[in-house]
């Protein structure tokens, strides 16, 4: 009797074909569910953990003239962005120099490095030179409009006008950046050389550049614009 209910039972509980398949397939789509989700989470943490790439565009203000290389602009933001946690790499892209037009015309190079941000440094030479503010505002809104086709994303870095060059002058000069950052909805940091200029301690002996003391402010200041910009999408 015990035999034919053990024989009862197994057949009882025996799963049919069609329900061992059905379990196949569960545990096949469970499986799947799993390493898709596994995908994903380590795509997102790749992401999260990606180091950022920002070029420093512009002139020898960006180059670092006069400086030793540690001491350059990039070199400083790098050093401070990565103190306070944020993964990236800064790409000197300055040319002492360097004028709207200039940097207008390797622009595609730049772009080169394949960047997730941008800073643009770029004018301190055509004021200096009294170069059109027309010119200088047409080559720099080539270049925002570049930057956003490529959906990268800018700070574009101020720049006031000599005071020698008169008021007409600075006054077509200076609005050249905050026009174009509100006509392309970029980030603008109003003057580069916040803090720094006519500040004979911070510059170097032709006035003009700044030296050690003047980098850092100059980081200080600009350091959190940085920081929203590439928080930004």
């Amino acid at each position: 009797m015990w035999e034919q209910l053990l024989n009862s039972g197994k057949r009882l509980v025996a799963p049919s074909r069609r329900a061992r398949l059905y379990h196949i397939g569960r545990v096949s789509i469970f499986a799947i569910f799993v390493a898709i989700v596994g995908v994903g989470v380590a795509a997102t943490s790749a992401t999260a953990e990606r180091e950022l790439v920002v070029v420093a565009f512009g002139d020898s203000l960006t180059a670092g003239y006069g400086l030793p290389a540690s001491d350059a602009f990039p070199v400083r933001l790098e050093t401070a962005l990565r103190k306070a946690g944020v993964r990236v790499r800064v790409i000197n892209s300055g040319v002492s120099g360097e004028t709207t037009a200039g940097g207008r015309a390797r622009l595609d190079w730049v772009l080169s490095d394949m960047p997730d941000a941008v800073i643009v440094e770029l004018g301190a030479n055509d004021a200096l030179r009294g170069i059109d503010p027309a010119e200088a505002a047409g080559n720099l809104n080539a270049i925002l409009e570049k930057l956003k086709k490529r959906n990268v994303r800018v700070l574009l870095a101020g720049m006031l006008a000599p005071p020698n060059l008169g008021e007409r002058y600075a006054k077509a000069f200076n609005s050249i950046y905050p026009d174009l950052a509100a006509a392309h909805d970029v980030m603008l940091y109003p003057f580069f050389l916040d803090g720094v200029a006519a500040e004979p301690h911070l510059n170097q002996p032709d006035g003009m550049h700044p030296n050690a003391d003047g980098v850092a402010v100059i980081v200080e200041r600009i350091g959190p614009y940085v920081k929203r910009l590439l928080n930004s999408e």
